[in-house]
């Protein structure tokens, strides 16, 4: 940002949203379900900044980030039910609240003991009938499958080392080969959903985020598609006439490449 342009503060921003809800009628027009669209594109633009590392974009996604919050709030003051003071106020007393080693008298020593705490302090304080009910249903199945074996966790139910998963992974690879020889579609696919869940649990004792890991090989996956098609003109027809082993040498050469 220049150091010649205006400065803006918080009180600033929820006033020119106020204002936009009145005079601009794009704005006026929009409701909690319409923006939930913005809010998932713009969460998603965030982490794609941060795996690029572009922290001279940060701050802008993240104000774009800001925009949705804010404008869920606006939304929600005008039928009286919170505004952005709740937000801050609910999330700055959740902070205190589930920091007792910071701001109360608690000793926890370790990230593990915090979340740990943390996951526990939530089942009170919100009223829940298991540790499993704040996962999302909408999020990602990989976020899922994650938080919801953290959560479980917390409470011994683990492994305590590596090995047992290795085993387990192994385990489900072999019922799912299994499935797969029976041609029985129904437990192919549960057999293939607890081999997810496996390898999700050993990239958790590897502090793997299976989410994210997926997305970088995602990323890697497009980027060497886009080499290929580079090599025939962006042409499909002519990619389909090419064989296997000559697209796979694109291919090879595509993961040379990112190593030089």
């Amino acid at each position: 940002m220049s150091n010649n342009a205006p400065q803006y503060t918080m009180e600033d921003f929820l006033k020119i949203m106020h204002r936009l809800r009145r005079e601009c009628p794009w704005d006026a027009k929009q409701t909690h379900h319409s923006l939930k669209q913005f809010l998932l594109e713009e969460t998603y633009e965030v982490l794609e900044t941060i795996d690029q590392e572009r922290w001279d974009k940060l701050a802008e996604e993240l104000g774009d980030l800001l925009l949705q919050i804010v404008f869920q709030s606006e939304i929600a003051a005008e039928s009286n039910s919170f505004d952005f003071n709740d937000v801050v106020t609910n999330i700055s007393q959740k902070l205190i609240n589930r920091h007792p080693h910071v701001f109360g008298e608690k000793d926890l020593r370790s990230a593990a003991e915090v979340q740990e705490n943390w996951e526990h302090t939530k089942v009170k304080d919100e009223g829940r009938d298991s540790l499993l009910s704040g996962v999302p249903k909408a999020a990602p199945a990989l976020l899922q499958a994650q938080r919801l074996q953290e959560k479980a966790a917390t409470v011994g139910f683990e492994w305590e080392s590596i090995e047992p998963v290795f085993e387990k992974v192994a385990e489900e690879w072999e019922e799912f080969k299994e499935a797969f020889r029976k041609k029985n579609q129904t437990e192919i696919e549960n057999e293939f959903g607890d081999l997810l869940f496996a390898l999700v649990n050993l990239g958790r004792f590897l502090n793997i985020s299976a989410e994210e890991a997926l997305r970088k090989t995602n990323h890697k996956f497009t980027n060497r598609f886009r080499h290929i098609e580079e090599q025939y003109d962006g042409n499909p027809a002519a990619m389909k006439k090419a064989s296997l082993e000559e697209l796979d040498a694109h291919w090879e050469d595509a993961k040379q490449k990112e190593n030089e």
